[in-house]
């Protein structure tokens, strides 16, 4: 198989027949040796029905149904695991990113000889608080962990198999697979690309702070550094107040009273007593939860054509 184009599908149904149109006009451009992988993350409308109608309508199609809602990024996972291509194209389908950047990433990495080619989003169309929410998490995230995210990364992004191959190699649940694509390495190249807007989003204010504790948490160890750091601190200042509170009773004979100061100091080094263990107890549970080795995914059911006909040509109406 030359190309694979993945998706998945959440809430998708009234995007797959315009998606699947244009992302095969695409790929057929490129190559006739392809396929598309439609992964069901428990969507609750119609977009299974709709992606096995497509499929016997095309025989390049396959679909992926997962036993329940597993998120976003375990989801992608389990279509790359599915993909054969040669070259995978990863794409969501619900048309915020165009399916014809297929071609522009593959005469870019043709050119370049890198393994990735990914997009980035030129500017942030959404209101004031998506924008300074969203840069907050990158300048945050850069900061705290050991492999830095270009800014404004987006899912469309076209790779080689080797680069995929790299990718699934690793093995644990509690992930963020912006992560995953730069922890993995090879040479990869962002291009800018404008991205269209959806009415409402999955990602609540809610869920997008889970996603940052989560990509902190799973991808870098330096909180833990830096709860040290700050407790070594804490002690020293500790030490130098209390010589500074025995130096001033003794040689200048001022009695040590206030209740007020001693009860701010108890109430801040309690707040960041609790703070500390809440830190260490994420990071417990992230042990606990890898250590069971769960699956990523559980898949209900592949839908695939039979091999004689997988390559047939693509059935158009008229």
């Amino acid at each position: 198989m030359r190309l694979s184009v993945v998706t998945t599908m959440y809430r998708s149904a009234p995007y797959l027949r315009e998606f699947h149109e244009r992302v095969t006009r695409a790929a057929a451009q490129l190559t006739a040796d392809y396929e598309v992988v439609y992964v069901n993350d428990g969507s609750p409308d119609g977009s299974l029905e709709v992606a096995l109608e497509l499929q016997t309508q095309d025989s390049r199609v396959t679909v992926v149904d997962l036993s329940r809602n597993f998120g976003h990024h375990p989801a992608i996972m389990t279509g790359l695991r599915h993909a054969t291509g040669e070259l995978v194209f990863l794409i969501d389908c619900d048309l915020q990113e165009d399916p014809e950047l297929l071609g522009r990433f593959e005469a870019h990495r043709a050119a370049s000889a890198v393994d990735v080619v990914f997009g980035v989003q030129e500017s942030r169309t959404s209101g004031w608080f998506d924008r300074l929410s969203a840069r907050a998490f990158y300048k945050l995230f850069n900061l705290l962990s050991t492999d830095p995210l270009p800014e404004n990364l987006m899912t469309v992004r076209l790779m080689t198999r080797r680069f995929v191959d790299a990718l699934l190699l690793h093995g644990e649940t509690e992930m963020t697979i912006a992560s995953l694509w730069a922890r993995t390495g090879f040479r990869q190249d962002g291009l800018t690309v404008r991205k269209g807007r959806r009415r409402g989003t999955t990602y609540s204010v809610g869920r997008r702070v889970a996603l940052f504790v989560q990509a902190v948490t799973a991808f870098s160890g330096k909180p833990l550094v830096a709860i040290f750091h700050f407790g070594c601190i804490v002690i020293a200042l500790s030490l130098a107040t209390a010589g500074w509170l025995v130096v001033r009773q003794l040689v200048h004979g001022i009695p040590n009273t206030g209740w007020p100061s001693l009860m701010v100091s108890m109430w801040l080094l309690g707040g960041l007593i609790l703070f500390s263990q809440g830190v260490l107890g994420i990071y417990l549970s992230k042990v606990f939860l890898e250590v069971k080795r769960r699956p990523l995914t559980i898949v209900r059911q592949v839908y695939h054509r039979s091999a004689e006909d997988r390559h047939e040509p693509i059935k158009r109406a008229g």
